[in-house]
């Protein structure tokens, strides 16, 4: 049918009013979408770069409080955790000590096992010792217990509960972040077999070789701290003979809590020295 000579057709105009509405809808999403971003960006500047810095920064200032006081002080009978004598023991293999339940504390932005003994919070996070790692350029204070609230996550590396004291015979076993929060751990994984490690307490420097590595590892593989450590995850890594070994825990791969990387060193007796 055509249409008749001069018939209007029909032209359907879309209101301003809505187009103005739909204008405004889209720079509010936009804005939305603007800020969100922005808030993010701030997250992660802040878990990345401030936690580092700050941590970093106390643990710092608790290393030369501790040095200061070792210095100015006279040698004091030794009370670490697992110390001969009059205090407490905390070696497993002297004291009876329940075997510690977990393996290191996972690192950001992964969850901690807080509690390594699962017996309840830590109730003395006080930092006794000073951890260097000459190959990782590495200072950073050794505190009692493994709580991200009072000893991770304040930049200090911890000493699991139920473990051996520094130079003792059994495990010192020690777990740090890896990211985040003063990383000290940041770079374990460039340890290499040699490597010296040392651990200063008020009356003595013990120093310790790096001996074996395991890569990776379960995050409840509770055998790499016992006090003849051995993988029960990878039984072909570890000891068979007590001796005197330091273990170094954290998060693998970086930015995970999917594993754990292991490093074991044994004391060396004679490179150890008094105050």
């Amino acid at each position: 049918m055509r249409a008749r000579v001069g018939q209007r057709v029909p032209v359907v105009v879309q209101s301003r009013g809505r187009r103005r509405r739909g204008a405004r809808l889209l720079w509010v999403a936009a804005e939305t979408v603007v800020t969100c971003g922005v808030v993010v960006l701030l997250l992660v500047a802040h878990q990345l770069w401030w936690t580092n810095r700050q941590a970093r920064a106390e643990a710092l200032q608790q290393v030369r409080v501790l040095e200061r006081e070792w210095d100015i002080s006279p040698p004091a009978p030794d009370t670490t955790p697992g110390a001969d004598g009059p205090a407490r023991t905390s070696d497993p293999s002297r004291s009876g000590a329940p075997p510690v339940a977990s393996v290191a504390p996972s690192a950001e932005p992964d969850r901690p096992t807080a509690d390594a003994a699962q017996g309840g919070p830590d109730t003395d996070s006080a930092a006794f010792a000073v951890l260097r790692i000459p190959r990782l350029g590495l200072t950073v204070p050794v505190a009692r217990g493994v709580s991200r609230r009072s000893v991770l996550d304040k930049g200090y590396v911890g000493h699991y509960p139920g473990t051996a004291a520094p130079g003792r015979v059994g495990n010192f076993a020690l777990a740090g972040h890896r990211n985040t929060h003063g990383e000290p751990f940041r770079y374990l994984d460039r340890l290499a077999e040699g490597d010296l490690v040392t651990v200063r307490t008020r009356g003595a420097t013990y120093t310790y070789r790096v001996d074996r590595i395991l890569p990776r590892t379960a995050p409840r593989d509770v055998g790499v701290v016992r006090p003849v450590p051995r993988s029960i995850v990878k039984p072909s890594y570890g000891y068979d003979a007590p001796g005197a070994y330091l273990t170094l825990t954290t998060c693998t791969p970086e930015f995970s809590s999917a594993y754990r990387l292991v490093v074991w060193a044994k004391l060396v007796p004679s490179l150890g020295s008094a105050g």
